[in-house]
């Protein structure tokens, strides 16, 4: 539990500067998400970022919808940099990480501890899908990664069951840690756009 809050900050932190750094006209690139261009990608981010906020302190999520373009609204990417920070300092509080809740609001939902780490890993996983998308570096810190993994390892399975994560690639077990990271979620470390 507490591994998860500490990392929780710079994993919002790196991908809320990815997304700031993300020029306007590469919002229609490909990503490495099959069928998601850069726009999608954010507006996913922001999305469950924002959802992520309310899991935290146990609440239903409010807000637009999955269909809602985040990226049509002036000052978007600031306003996210915002909410990322909102939202880390919400899964600060010891509480957050105790009994149950969900990013959708469906009863019984899943343990806290499982809910705020996967938000740890899907900030590192699109993190690099944008940088990866637009030219950018990750950047991740390696204690960073090192967590996802560890945490990916134990929820990959269940991530391919609900289709959050594609059939894993195989990478080289000598290869950088980010590398079997993206491959245990199906994704291709060597992908280019």
């Amino acid at each position: 539990m507490s591994e998860g809050r500490s990392w929780f900050g710079p994993a919002t932190e790196a991908v809320a500067a990815l997304v700031r750094a993300v020029p306007q006209d590469r919002l229609d690139a490909a990503t490495p998400c099959s069928g998601w261009d850069v726009r999608t990608l954010v507006n996913h981010v922001i999305l469950w970022n924002g959802r992520a906020e309310a899991a935290a302190a146990k609440q239903r999520p409010s807000g637009p919808a999955e269909d809602h373009d985040f990226t049509a609204e002036p000052g978007w990417a600031d306003r996210f940099a915002e909410q990322a920070a909102a939202t880390a300092r919400a899964w600060q509080d010891p509480a957050a990480w105790t009994g149950s809740t969900s990013l959708t609001g469906a009863e019984p939902g899943m343990p806290a501890p499982t809910i705020g780490s996967m938000m740890v890993v899907e900030c590192v996983l699109h993190g690099w899908d944008l940088a990866t998308a637009v030219g950018l570096d990750a950047g991740f810190a390696p204690g960073l990664v090192e967590f996802c993994y560890d945490g990916l390892v134990r929820i990959a399975d269940m991530g391919r069951q609900y289709g959050a994560f594609g059939p894993e690639v195989a990478v080289p077990e000598d290869a950088p840690l980010l590398d079997r990271l993206l491959g245990l979620s199906g994704r291709d470390p060597s992908w280019k756009p």
